[in-house]
């Protein structure tokens, strides 16, 4: 489902950028775990030219460029004084606008450094400011004599800095910013009780900015588990003012789903629908490997009826196990061809994964530490 938002968002001129959170990547740290996020949302920036998530660097030329084609297009001489005076007020336009956001002096500094960069044809100074805008300065000494700026974006302001660069993308052209945060269940392990509420508190600072005005231009998307969200020991709803703004309204019931609230449940995949995907991977497999498909609608439902009868499976077995275990049984049939549907079906233990993990201890002691 992210993967989808990802395409549609790119298709509709916005940039995206995400990260897989983790123990070493979260919204805040002690050992900043926050910065590490930034780095890899900015890292991971796309846009529709660049799907493939490097183009931070692309974005700030693409928009030199676009504001050099508007005066070229005016009729003015590239060659001219008057065609760098345009330019040059082009690009304060912007940065200047930005001055009085939070960390906006700074930023529009960044931005301006980076045009003089490109300018004079200073790759160091380009690299400098590429550099303390994808937040790797770990010292603001450092960062001054590089670019005479007094910040850097560290683990507790690199959420205001995204705020910023969904304002500048959008001020260059594009539709806005797109965040995409996926395994948030990472911040529903973290044993240290005080490090975790950390972790929600500054959720609920992005919920409530993009919510309510506070980030303009700017989308956050979380993928995450339902125990993650609705568990009231230790997910989001232990979080009184997050459960209030996330949990489900009472007019919501089976066939009547509010898509615009801020939580969307996904339903499992149907037996159908699981069909229809091992039909489809049969098909790729045959063709990544050029062979002839053995495998008829028989077998489709020969292997879901084995899957279906598993412990367990209708609650707790994922698409991604049967795929797994369903290109596992191709792979040995192109691998064995004395080998047939049938026998392999019987070898395989479909066994559901569950939810138990170490980390989450109901104990009094699951946050001590020594």
């Amino acid at each position: 489902m992210l993967q989808l938002l990802r395409n549609y968002a790119l298709q509709h001129n916005f940039v995206v950028a995400d990260a897989d959170l983790s123990q070493q990547r979260r919204l805040t740290g002690s050992k900043g775990e926050g910065l590490a996020t930034y780095r890899e949302l900015m890292m991971n920036m796309a846009i529709k030219t660049r799907p493939d998530g490097k183009a931070f660097d692309t974005v700030l030329e693409k928009w030199i460029s676009k504001v050099q084609t508007k005066f070229v297009r005016a009729g003015i001489d590239r060659k001219s004084r008057r065609f760098a005076t345009a330019v040059e007020q082009g690009i304060y336009d912007v940065v200047d606008s930005m001055e009085d956001m939070v960390h906006g002096a700074d930023f529009a500094k960044v931005i301006h450094d980076y045009w003089h960069g490109h300018q004079i044809g200073d790759d160091d100074q380009k690299a400098a400011a590429i550099r303390w805008l994808r937040g790797e300065y770990n010292s603001k000494i450092e960062a001054r004599q590089a670019l005479g700026v007094r910040s850097i974006i560290d683990d507790r302001s690199w959420y205001d800095y995204v705020k910023l660069m969904a304002y500048f993308v959008h001020e260059i052209g594009y539709s806005g910013l797109i965040v995409i945060l996926d395994e948030a269940v990472s911040l529903y392990r973290i044993s240290h009780s005080v490090s975790r509420r950390n972790n929600y508190e500054r959720f609920l600072t992005i919920f409530n900015d993009t919510q309510q005005g506070g980030a303009e231009y700017l989308g956050v998307y979380f993928g995450a588990t339902p125990d993650m969200v609705e568990d009231t020991r230790r997910g989001l709803f232990s979080y009184e003012a997050l459960q209030t703004r996330l949990q489900t309204s009472r007019f919501v019931r089976a066939g009547l789903r509010d898509l615009n609230a801020p939580v969307i449940r996904l339903d499992q995949l149907s037996g159908e629908s699981i069909g229809q995907l091992l039909e489809k991977i049969s098909a790729i497999h045959a063709f990544f490997y050029s062979y002839e498909p053995r495998l008829g609608a028989e077998h489709f439902r020969a292997f879901m009826t084995e899957v279906s009868s598993r412990l367990g499976a209708d609650s707790l077995l994922t698409p991604r196990e049967v795929a797994i275990d369903f290109v596992t049984i191709l792979n040995l049939l192109r691998q064995y061809p004395d080998e047939t549907f049938e026998s392999l079906l019987g070898m395989i233990d479909f066994t559901a994964s569950t939810n138990t993990d170490p980390e989450l201890v109901d104990s009094p002691y699951a946050s001590f530490q020594i």
